[in-house]
Formats: structure tokens, C-alpha cells, sequence
């Protein structure tokens, strides 16, 4: 299974730059990185096994660094890995005060 994400900032328009993100299965970490210049992480490469999995967004320290204000100290999105094979993309629209998510491709 691949995992990847990609952070946009919503109210910007742009895409999160150095946002840190670590993937966990159950309470293993099994990586971490930080979104690239289009926002961008790629998290895992190889099998991950079946089950839930979580994505845990850094996203308090980097409105911090940018001197924003924001609601949430950290965005947890949480799935299932139902086809270890497949990539697994999962977007995050960001903003101070909301966030949303879908799976992409």
C-alpha cells in the first residue's frame, strides 16, 4: 500500500508548505514527513497491512510559524485500508477554523 497526502490552504489558495505529517497504524508510527513546495508528502511506499490507519496533521505549529491564529492544534483523519495494494491518497483542505478531506486518487 502507498499512502500520500496534500495540504491546501483554502483561505490562500495555495498549497501548506512544511506542514508535518505522520502516518500511524493503531498506535504505531510507521513514517512521518513534511508537505514539499506543492504541499505534497508521500508517506509510504511498500505494504502496510489491512485496517485503520491515521493520518496526523502538524497543523498548530504551522499557522504558528505564519503568525495565524487557528482552532485546531492538530487535524486527525482516520481511515481504512481495505485494498493493501491500491494507493491510498488523502487530500486536506485547510483553513484556521475548518477543514475537510475526500480520497483521492
Amino acid at each position: 500500500m502507498s499512502v500520500s497526502t496534500h495540504v491546501l490552504d483554502s483561505v490562500l489558495g495555495r498549497p501548506a508548505i512544511g506542514v508535518v505529517v505522520r502516518l500511524y497504524a493503531g498506535d504505531e508510527l510507521l513514517a512521518e514527513g513534511v508537505t514539499d513546495r506543492d504541499g505534497r508528502c508521500r508517506l509510504a511506499e511498500g505494504a502496510t497491512g489491512l485496517g485503520t490507519h491515521r493520518l496526523v496533521f502538524g497543523t498548530g505549529p504551522w499557522f504558528a510559524e505564519q503568525g495565524r491564529e487557528a482552532f485546531y492544534p492538530e487535524v486527525v483523519l482516520t481511515f481504512s485500508v481495505q485494498e493493501p495494494a491500491e494507493h491510498h491518497h488523502v487530500p486536506l483542505l485547510l483553513a484556521p477554523f475548518a477543514y475537510s478531506t475526500y480520497r483521492g486518487s
